[in-house]
């Protein structure tokens, strides 16, 4: 082999990793975009379905995060005074919501326990409340006298980040939609393994406001593919010119 072509063995070899890295990356974008479009279709499709009862708690144990996420459900259900006024409602920050177009400002959702008429328990979100700073001091919002029916989606418990503050003891505000949680430090017994977000607040126009979710995931995976199909392209013509250049006589 000659000399000039074991001195390009090195660089073909990075270059030829680099596209395939670029690549690789390039196709993994265009099978999240696929992946994302389906779970778009899949969110549209139950959140636009009519509210079907709420499984029975003998099956809650078995429901599926990937099966029942948003999906709609109707059940009447009777909001628990508790003792303690102040462990009535859990409180979770918000800054703004992505799945509903009338929260704006920072406030907070209400979460509280509902009974069914079999004596289980579902943690409700009964919705929001508008306030900058929210503390433990904040009254509690007026709880219904009577069984309600409540229409909605079930949500499941949100993972928190490894740095994400679960819980601010000082102002009784949490961060992460954690309703178990919740459930344990309100004292509110054993609860469902989901949640559920109201739809329409109950009286209606009252506070909490509760409101409809719609599907706000943004897909920019084609724009991302493209992106790193490109540099690949780049990469290979920058390499190209630069081969070609070696080749090239030197100029007296």
């Amino acid at each position: 082999m000659s000399a000039p072509r074991r001195g390009l063995m090195v660089p073909i070899l990075i270059v030829a990793l680099g596209l395939m890295v670029l690549i690789g990356l390039g196709t993994w974008q265009i099978e999240r975009k696929a992946w994302k479009e389906a779970l778009i279709a899949t969110l549209t499709q139950r959140l636009d379905a009519e509210p079907q009862p709420l499984p029975p708690a003998a099956r809650w144990a078995a429901l599926e995060r990937s099966a029942y996420e948003f999906a709609r459900v109707k059940f009447r259900a009777e909001f628990l005074l508790g003792a303690d006024p102040r462990k009535r409602e859990a409180r979770l920050y918000t800054g703004g919501s992505a799945l509903r177009d009338d929260i704006k400002v920072p406030g907070y959702f209400v979460f509280a326990s509902a009974r069914l008429a079999d004596g289980s328990v579902v943690v409700v979100n009964r919705g929001y409340v508008a306030s900058v700073h929210p503390t433990s001091a904040t009254p509690p919002a007026a709880l219904p006298p009577a069984p309600v029916d409540v229409i909605g989606v079930i949500r499941f418990a949100e993972r928190p980040g490894w740095f994400d503050q679960t819980y601010n003891a000082v102002d009784d505000l949490w961060f992460v939609r954690d309703h178990a949680a919740m459930a344990a430090r309100n004292g509110w017994g054993a609860v469902a393994p989901f949640y559920v977000d109201m739809e329409a607040s109950a009286p209606p126009g009252g506070i909490p406001r509760a409101g409809r979710i719609t599907v706000k995931l943004r897909n920019d995976h084609l724009q991302y593919a493209l992106t790193w199909y490109g540099l690949a392209a780049v990469l290979l013509i920058v390499f190209t010119v630069w081969v070609r250049g070696r080749r090239s006589p030197a100029k007296p």
